[in-house]
């Protein structure tokens, strides 16, 4: 008996080392400075500095930036209220940061070391020890765990879903915190987890979270040094900031004082840019891109006008269709709606020739789908054959064109004919439902009154169409209300994408967010093939299945018509006072203000040299 108690323990100690093994052998765990989503990071453990920063890059000076609208709080991570510019991204900090060179990789910020296994059912951070409050205070793993906790549930919507899977957040050690994940595989989770914004919990603690004007303990580069409320908020570069010296923030956050001015009129700001008051401007118009710089102050290099390429993916502006309102319903009727926009007419008498169509939700990138969809993504789509528009396996998505020349009543005639096949003809010169009676009245509701010289001529279309579509301007507070609830028609919305999309699409087009305040899911899209599709993108093991599965359900959004798709330009056009440097090489994916500083010299001369002009 005894015999065989040692031999069955020796065969269980033998049984459980073997499962040891096989555990060890199977979980392969990682731990480095940084993680890509796909492939390795292109900087190494050792690297000094971004390659698109100058590290010399003077530390100072003021600039004056501008902004359209208005704000009423200081906390940017709740839906209500309008939150100033600038308190997310230059007061608070994530556990890890990005580059502005590669699709999509995350180096240590907050955190030193970043740990997960293979299967990325996990990850673990572990603090940087000198990581500080602008109060002097450490950076905890407990205010990292409660600000998972307070973004979930009482945060924005948009954090709901982002976070959806990070199931459980715990404490390892003193500096240490590890998230669990929920759910199927998803690569991108230990990535998004490090974009998480991390709040001091004593700071929030017997107050709610809600909107507030009191300035907002934070742990970045900038305080806020004076604010006007709705008017204006000033920044100012803390000299004591603990992350100064950090390869990712080398080169980077280089202005010593930053003013942004709000305005409620583009014409105003633009106009209060040119005399002086502003020191950058980016250009959205392009009437004002071509004509409205032709000015003593470019013509003697006082203001640099410039436009800066980038491989940005544009992503989709459009007119997006409010499909929770019952005459959007029909597919068919939203695509003929699409035949009154005259895109080519409008680029060539408003845009002055310098916009490109958008015919992708991913535009200007890899992951637009074009042409016939190849073998990889007919392996995607074969299975919802019969469940998708036919015309995603035999055509091409092109949207409606015309010969710019104003005429389009073959357009027209298309319209006409899909709108009757619909049930909606054309009665006393209004189109009007055959089975209802209803008249097809709806509003296109803006913020930006720039964009009613656009509209108004889509209108006049609509009209020979016998319907009615009314254009209304509210300010950016109702503007933003309405959106959140959705009380709206027909509004312009971009969709901006990255190089490797994943959670956000959730927010942007499945079916809970369709039935949640607050999300971009504008359009109100609940289709179930949509949300498997959005599912397969976030479970995507390597690029090339990414680039599948978007294009395909690129697709999809294409040919059921939520939009009318507008335009996109691969370039930032900008304006400056001559008063910045930037470094040689420019960041592919970023605008990259942030690594432009001010010179000294040409600060001091700006001021004689704008008086030269009068």
């Amino acid at each position: 008996m005894k015999k065989l108690l040692v031999a069955t323990l020796v065969m269980g100690f033998a049984i459980l080392a073997s499962y040891d093994a096989i555990a060890s052998k199977e979980v392969t765990v990682h731990q480095a400075h940084g993680i890509a989503m796909h492939g390795e990071p292109k900087y190494g453990a050792d690297f000094k500095h971004f390659d698109y920063v100058n590290p010399a890059a003077r530390k100072g000076g003021k600039v004056v930036f501008s902004e359209f609208g208005s704000y009423d709080s200081l906390n940017p991570f709740i839906l209500k209220g309008e939150s100033a510019v600038g308190v997310r991204t230059y007061m608070f900090e994530s556990l890890a940061t990005s580059s502005s060179d590669e699709a999509f990789t995350m180096y240590g910020l907050l955190a030193e070391t970043i740990e997960w296994p293979e299967d990325r059912s996990w990850v673990a951070f572990t603090l940087r020890p000198e990581a500080r409050w602008h109060d002097g205070l450490p950076v905890t793993v407990e205010d990292v765990i409660w600000s998972l906790e307070i973004l979930k549930t009482k945060g924005h919507p948009f954090y709901r879903a982002y976070y959806a899977n990070l199931e459980k957040a715990e404490k390892v050690s003193e500096g240490k915190v590890k998230f669990t994940f929920s759910g199927p595989p998803n690569p991108e989770l230990p990535l998004i987890t490090g974009q998480m914004p991390i709040l001091p919990k004593h700071d929030w603690e017997g107050r709610d979270f809600e909107t507030t004007l009191d300035p907002p303990i934070g742990s970045g580069p900038y305080k806020i040094k004076s604010l006007n409320p709705g008017r204006s908020i000033t920044y100012e570069l803390d000299e004591n900031y603990w992350g100064k010296d950090l390869p990712v923030n080398v080169g980077q956050n280089n202005f010593g004082i930053m003013r942004y001015d709000y305005y409620r009129d583009v014409g105003v700001e633009r106009e209060a840019f040119k005399a002086g008051a502003i020191d950058f401007f980016q250009e959205q118009m392009s009437k004002e891109w071509a004509t409205g710089y032709n000015i003593p102050a470019v013509e003697k290099g006082v203001m640099i006008k410039r436009e800066i390429k980038n491989e940005n993916p544009r992503g989709m502006q459009a007119f997006v269709f409010n499909t929770r309102r019952e005459v959007f319903k029909d597919s068919n009727v939203r695509q003929a709606l699409g035949y009154a926009f005259d895109y080519e007419w409008t680029n060539k008498n408003l845009f002055y020739d310098s916009y490109m169509r958008t015919i992708s939700y991913f535009a200007n990138s890899e992951l637009a789908s074009s042409g016939l969809p190849s073998e990889g993504e007919l392996k995607i789509l074969e299975k919802y054959r019969g469940r998708i528009p036919d015309k995603v396996f035999t055509e091409a998505f092109i949207p409606p064109k015309t010969d710019g020349s104003g005429n389009i009543r073959s357009n027209l005639r298309t319209a006409i004919k899909q709108l009757k096949e619909a049930g909606w003809e054309v009665h006393d010169g209004k189109l009007t439902n055959v089975e209802t009676g209803t008249v097809m009245r709806f509003e296109i509701l803006l913020v930006n009154p720039s964009f009613e010289r656009i509209v108004l001529p889509f209108t006049k279309n609509l009209e020979k169409l016998g319907a009615e579509a009314n254009v209304r301007t509210v300010d950016t507070a109702q503007y933003q209300n309405r959106m959140d609830s959705y009380d709206f028609d027909v509004t312009i919305v971009t969709w901006g994408q990255s190089l490797s999309p994943g959670n956000e699409q959730r927010d942007f087009w499945t079916s809970e967010a369709a039935d949640t305040n607050g999300t971009r899911n504008l359009a109100g899209i609940k289709d179930p093939v949509v949300d498997e599709l959005v599912d397969l993108i976030i479970s995507a093991p390597d690029r090339e299945s990414l680039i599948n599965r978007t294009r395909a359900l690129d697709r999809v959004l294409l040919w059921s018509h939520y939009v009318i798709p507008q335009w996109h330009i691969s370039a930032y056009r900008v304006a400056y006072w001559d008063k910045f440097n930037t470094p040689e090489i420019m960041p592919k994916y970023s605008l990259g203000i942030d690594t432009w500083w001010v010179d000294s010299q040409l600060e001091a001369q700006l001021a004689e040299r704008k008086r030269a002009l009068k």
